[in-house]
């Protein structure tokens, strides 16, 4: 049997890691600025967080959600303090995906509707209502093709304010920084105006955290820079530093039923150890301050940079977009094979940045000083 060949790959076995550095089968060391899709937040192999996870599944590593699991209630707990949100509900899932898609069905359930309103270059995940929220016609199967949803254009309230009139939109579903739409910026006054009138309308708000929450823009959640206060948040990625696990915040407005929601594996005693390592770590080594300000310092350097190579820089925290006039392949294959750097990307000039947050400003440098040769 041969692996379903989906992933345009690098020709690099990636073998170990410790911190912000990865190593290769060959002992090559990389620095790593893309964590894996944003997955890793507290840095590759930490030791407390091994310790932790190890520790668990020496006593159990799973039962169903048939039985009491205090990891949960802990986490529930431990999360709420840490993001601001402890008047909130926690349910717990294996993925961003799924995430997404219990949110926009817990939505429904709320308010009776089927509409979804959703940005142009939104990405929210691969399956079935999540996939069709996608803005990607490549990744969206006849099948996923159901007319619930409407892509409007970011921080442009008229044509939102339009739909939401209409009195018959479910869910409006919204990353507060876009990642695979580039690093695209919400701006308060939009974000502002749209939360009103989700409000105002008897529409269900969903923040979609996966990739640009859990601490990455600097601080817990990106739509805290906006002042509003969504309905539903989603968060994936870093909540466990690179085991599966995803979450739904919920807010005490929805009233839990028996059956309404459910998961096999979701909230297993595994994931909820990483997950609480997560926090511990987060906590202790001041990870979301550390974002903020080594983002900060991070983007003033690139800005800096003489070249008339790059054309924007844009982000909050490490989060972070660079705008090439080239093909942004060619310059992360150079940083790649060259200066032994990861980066990810988003279309094909934008250099995408998603670096674990313990990452040092001396790390940051080492980047800066590697982009000016190669731009």
């Amino acid at each position: 049997m041969n692996l379903f060949d989906v992933y345009p790959l690098f020709d690099i076995n990636i073998v170990r890691g410790q911190g912000c550095h990865v190593w290769d089968d060959q002992g090559q060391e990389y620095l790593d600025l893309y964590g894996g899709h944003a997955v890793i937040s507290i840095g590759h192999s930490h030791p407390h967080y091994i310790q932790k996870v190890s520790g668990q599944l020496q006593q159990l590593g799973f039962y169903s959600n048939s039985v009491v699991n205090t990891l949960q209630r802990d986490l529930a707990e431990r999360l709420g303090r840490i993001s601001g949100y402890p008047d909130y509900q926690l349910f717990l899932i294996n993925s961003g995906a799924e995430a997404n898609e219990n949110a926009l069905k817990l939505a429904s359930f709320h308010n009776g509707r089927t509409r979804i309103l959703s940005a142009e270059k939104a990405f929210h995940g691969r399956t079935s209502l999540a996939v069709e929220a996608t803005q990607n016609p490549k990744i969206i199967a006849p099948v996923n093709q159901n007319g619930h949803v409407s892509y409007l254009p970011l921080n442009e309230i008229g044509p939102w304010k339009a739909e939401l009139e209409k009195d018959d939109v479910c869910a409006v579903i919204l990353e507060c920084i876009q990642g695979v739409g580039g690093i695209r910026m919400v701006t308060p006054e939009f974000a502002q105006e749209l939360a009103r009138l989700c409000r105002q309308h008897g529409t269900v708000l969903i923040c979609d955290e996966i990739q640009c929450g859990y601490g990455r823009s600097g601080r817990f959640f990106a739509h805290q820079w906006l002042g509003i206060r969504p309905d539903l948040i989603t968060v994936a990625k870093g909540i466990a530093n690179g085991f599966p696990m995803g979450g739904l915040l919920i807010s005490p407005e929805f009233k839990p039923e028996y059956g309404q929601l459910g998961t096999t594996f979701g909230g297993n005693h595994l994931a909820c150890s990483a997950a609480l390592a997560v926090i511990d770590v987060m906590e202790q080594e001041h990870l979301v301050e550390n974002a903020h300000t080594v983002g900060q310092y991070l983007m003033n350097e690139i800005g800096q940079l003489k070249s008339e190579n790059i054309k924007d820089v844009r982000g909050r925290g490490l989060m972070i977009g660079i705008d090439l006039t080239v093909p942004q392949k060619e310059v992360r294959s150079a940083l790649i094979h060259r200066h032994h750097i990861f980066t990810g990307c988003s279309g094909t000039h934008t250099l995408r940045l998603l670096p674990p947050l313990c990452i040092t400003q001396t790390e940051a440098d080492q980047f800066v000083d590697a982009l000016s040769q190669v731009v």
